[in-house]
């Protein structure tokens, strides 16, 4: 599915369950880690994780186009469209969209393992990082004095 089926398929759910128009642009965003989908305050656009899509299918994806409907048509109206409002959790049980979407299987993280060792110069006090530490703008933080890379590791 692409942004234009995307785009056709949330004004298509837009009128079905909501009986008003989606005036606004749907897009698929693949920067998007952790939730199914979010709306957009001041443009009013509607932003879909992909993953969701390919990992649950069509269904799923349904799912969370009404949710974010859901924030839209509410927000628009002037009525209570955050999570926490009753107005939002009645149109949810309305249009029958869920509430929070199904998790993503292990989602995967840039490698988190490689670790930094640093020494100071003075005390030898270590300092293990996740990631690089510039050497000419940060000192150890007991003594003040110069650290030095010990080595870099693969495992903790």
């Amino acid at each position: 599915m692409n942004d234009e089926q995307l785009q056709a398929l949330v004004e298509r759910l837009s009128m079905q369950f909501f009986e008003k128009p989606f005036k606004h642009t749907a897009i698929f965003n693949s920067r998007l880690r952790t939730t199914g989908g979010r709306y957009l305050l001041v443009s009013h656009n509607i932003q879909i994780n992909r993953k969701y899509y390919e990992e649950f299918g069509e269904n799923e994806l349904i799912g969370i186009i009404k949710h974010e409907l859901c924030h839209y048509h509410l927000h628009l109206e002037g009525k209570g469209y955050q999570h926490r409002d009753k107005d939002f959790r009645h149109l949810l049980k309305k249009v029958d969209a869920p509430r929070f979407c199904t998790p993503l299987s292990k989602v995967a993280k840039p490698d988190s393992k490689i670790v930094y060792v640093y020494a100071c110069e003075r005390c030898n006090t270590l300092y293990r990082r996740k990631k690089k530490v510039n050497l000419n703008k940060y000192v150890c933080g007991k003594c003040r004095g110069e650290l030095k890379l010990l080595k870099k590791l693969s495992d903790f």
